[in-house]
C-alpha cells in the first residue's frame, strides 16, 4: 500500500474556552481551497451552535471514526477531519484507518442558528484536550463556534505554530471516491422511530469478534429492524454491526435513524447509517465486510478509464461553486451534456475529492479536498495494471471476444448489455460486483480508443 505523510499546519490548536461572554469553540483550520483560491487558514464560519451538546457529540463521533481502525486495529490511524463550508451548512467528514467506515455530520442551517457559512474545504484540529473538554459539555448553554482563525489571528499570524504530520493511504483517498458512487446508489429502506432506534442499536454487539461471522442482514417489520438469516426482499446488509458504535456518541439525542442501501441481491453490500438530529445529522457508511476498505470497491473504474469522462469533468468542475446541492439535470442543461456524461464526470471528480453525495437530500454536494488531486487515479491498481496492457498491446479485439495477454495467458472479455465479463479469477471471485477486471478495464481502453480512430479492428 502506498503511503506519503500530509502535513497539516494549524495557526494554533483547537480549544474549548471560557468567557465572561460564554464558552467559545476555536477550531483551527489548516490549508485548504475557497473560491479566492488556496489559503493557508481559511475562515468559514463564526456564530452561535443551537445545539451545543449535540453538535460536540456529534463532532466527537467524526473524529472517533478518524481515530479509529475496525479492522487490524494494532495498527495506528488517525487524521483530523475535513469541513467543507457550503454556503448554508457545515460539513465535518472523516474515515477509518481501515477505509471501511465513512462519517459525515452536517450541521444544517437550523443547526447554525441562522448563521451563514463561508465556502471552502480544509481540515480542523480536533486534539486530545479538545476532545475532553468537548466531551463535558453536559447543558445547552450558548456556545459561540468558530471555524477558522479569528480576526485578530488573521492580521498578526506570522506563520503556523503546530504542524501534524500524519500518513496518508492511498487507499484512504480512493475510499472517499468509491463510498461516494455506492452511496449514489442507495435508496432509504428504512427509517425508525427515536425509541426504536435506540432499542436497535443499543442490542448490537460492541466488539469485532462477531466479524468473522461474514454479511448480517435485517429486514424491516413494522416499525423496527429484525435480525434475518438471508437477505429476503427489502433486507439490508448490516456488514460488521460493531463499526456502528460511533453512533453511540448521539443516541439520545437522535429523533430518526435511517437506514439506506440498494437492493439485496444476495451478496454482502456496503449500507448507511444515519441518525437524524436538531438540526444537523450523522451518517456513518460501512463498507461491505468488516476486512475489506472501499478502496477495492471499482466502482469509479469505468469514468476513469473514459477519455470523455476527463474532458467532461474539467467543464463541469466550473460549474460546482461549493454548492450543497448538485442535480446532474441541471448540471446536465449548464453544460450541454446529456446527465448520463454528468454523472460519469462526477464519478471521475469523486475520485479527486471534489464531490460527495448526500444521502438525505438525494444529491451530490462540492468540496475540494486538501490533498492532491491526482493521486488516487495514478496508484489505483487495477486502473494502472489496465492501462499498461493497452498500451503494450496485450488486447486483440473480435467483433464478439476480446483476447487479453496477462503473465503469459490469455484471457477471453465478452460483451452483453453493455457489461464486459472476463475469464479471470477476479471475474469468476466478484462477478463485477467489485468493479471490472483489468482485462475487461484494457479492452474497453482500447476499445474506445479504436473507435475515435475509425472503427474497431
Amino acid at each position: 500500500m502506498t503511503r506519503s505523510v500530509q502535513a497539516l499546519a494549524y495557526s494554533r490548536p483547537s480549544a474549548l474556552e471560557s468567557s465572561q461572554s460564554g464558552q467559545l469553540l476555536g477550531l483551527e483550520t489548516a490549508g485548504g481551497l475557497t473560491p479566492r483560491g488556496s489559503e493557508p487558514h481559511p475562515r468559514f464560519f463564526s456564530g452561535f451552535l443551537a445545539s451545543p451538546r449535540v453538535a460536540a457529540r456529534g463532532l466527537l463521533a467524526v473524529a472517533d471514526v478518524a481515530s479509529t481502525r475496525y479492522y487490524q486495529r494494532t495498527l495506528p490511524a488517525s487524521l483530523d477531519p475535513v469541513v467543507t463550508g457550503n454556503g448554508d451548512r457545515l460539513r465535518f467528514e472523516s474515515f477509518s484507518g481501515c477505509c471501511g467506515v465513512y462519517a459525515r455530520l452536517d450541521v444544517l442551517q437550523d443547526g447554525l442558528d441562522g448563521a451563514r457559512t463561508g465556502h471552502g474545504t480544509t481540515n480542523v484540529d480536533v486534539n486530545n484536550p479538545l476532545r475532553e473538554a468537548l466531551s463535558r459539555i453536559a447543558g445547552d448553554d450558548p456556545l459561540h463556534m468558530r471555524v477558522g482563525p479569528d480576526e485578530l489571528a488573521v492580521t498578526t499570524m506570522d506563520g503556523p505554530v503546530v504542524e501534524k504530520k500524519v500518513p496518508l493511504p492511498d487507499r484512504w483517498l480512493r475510499g472517499f471516491a468509491e463510498a461516494q458512487v455506492m452511496s449514489a446508489g442507495f435508496d432509504l429502506r428504512a427509517e425508525l422511530s427515536a425509541a426504536e432506534a435506540v432499542r436497535f442499536l443499543r442490542g448490537l454487539p460492541r466488539s469485532s469478534g462477531n466479524a468473522s461471522r461474514g454479511a448480517q442482514w435485517v429486514v424491516p417489520v413494522g416499525k423496527t429492524l429484525r435480525p434475518t438469516t438471508r437477505p429476503v426482499a427489502g433486507a439490508v446488509c448490516l456488514p460488521g454491526p460493531e463499526r456502528l458504535v460511533a453512533l453511540q456518541r448521539v443516541l439520545r439525542h437522535a429523533t430518526a435513524l435511517r437506514v439506506y442501501g440498494p437492493a439485496a441481491d444476495g451478496a454482502a453490500t456496503a449500507s448507511a447509517w444515519e441518525a437524524v438530529l436538531p438540526g444537523m445529522r450523522l451518517t456513518l457508511t460501512l463498507s461491505p465486510d468488516a476486512s475489506r476498505g472501499f478502496s477495492g470497491e471499482g466502482g469509479v473504474l469505468d469514468a476513469l478509464a473514459t477519455d470523455d469522462a476527463a474532458a467532461d469533468a474539467e467543464l463541469v468542475s466550473v460549474l460546482l461553486a461549493w454548492e450543497p446541492r448538485i442535480e446532474p439535470a441541471d448540471l446536465a442543461e449548464q453544460s450541454g451534456l446529456t446527465t448520463e456524461r454528468v454523472r460519469a464526470a462526477l464519478t471521475r471528480l469523486g475520485t479527486a475529492g471534489r464531490v460527495g453525495y448526500d444521502l438525505a437530500d438525494a444529491t451530490y454536494f462540492h468540496r475540494d479536498l486538501p490533498y492532491d488531486a491526482d493521486r488516487a487515479e495514478r496508484h489505483n491498481p487495477r486502473l494502472v495494471a489496465a492501462r499498461q496492457l493497452a498500451d503494450s498491446g496485450a488486447v486483440v479485439l473480435d467483433r464478439d471476444v476480446a483476447t487479453v495477454a496477462s503473465a503469459e495467458r490469455r484471457y477471453q472479455v465478452r460483451e452483453k448489455d453493455g457489461v464486459l465479463s472476463c475469464t479471470c479469477q477476479w471475474w469468476v471471485d466478484h462477478r463485477g460486483r467489485r468493479g471490472p477486471c483489468k482485462h475487461a478495464l484494457a479492452v474497453r481502453m482500447v476499445r474506445r480508443g479504436a473507435q475515435v480512430a475509425g472503427g474497431v479492428r
